[in-house]
C-alpha cells in the first residue's frame, strides 16, 4: 500500500517516530487505524442504543404513556420558581 499523507501529516509521523514511541511508519499508520475502527465501533454501539431508546420511547406512546411538551415545560418552570424560593 502506498498512501500520501500530505506534509502535515509526514511531519507528525517523523516527529512520532523520533520519540522512539513507534520503530517505523507502519506502527503508526496502524495504531491511528486501531484508534478510528474503536471510535467507529463506539459510534455505531451509541447508535444502536439510541434506536433502542427511540423504539422503547414509541412504544410507550403507542401505549399512551407519555407527556406533552407543555406539561414539560410546565413542571420545569415550577421546580425553577421553587429553587428561587428557597434561595430566597
Amino acid at each position: 500500500m502506498n498512501v500520501n499523507l500530505g506534509s502535515v501529516f509526514d511531519q507528525f509521523v517523523a516527529d512520532l517516530l523520533g520519540t522512539g514511541l513507534y520503530q517505523s511508519q507502519s506502527e503508526i499508520l496502524r495504531e491511528g487505524l486501531r484508534l478510528l475502527k474503536e471510535r467507529e465501533d463506539l459510534k455505531q454501539l451509541r447508535l444502536a442504543e439510541l434506536r433502542r431508546e427511540i423504539a422503547i420511547g414509541s412504544e410507550q406512546a403507542d401505549r399512551g404513556e407519555f407527556v406533552d411538551g407543555e406539561q414539560v415545560f410546565a413542571e420545569i418552570r415550577q421546580r425553577s420558581a421553587e429553587r428561587k424560593r428557597v434561595k430566597g
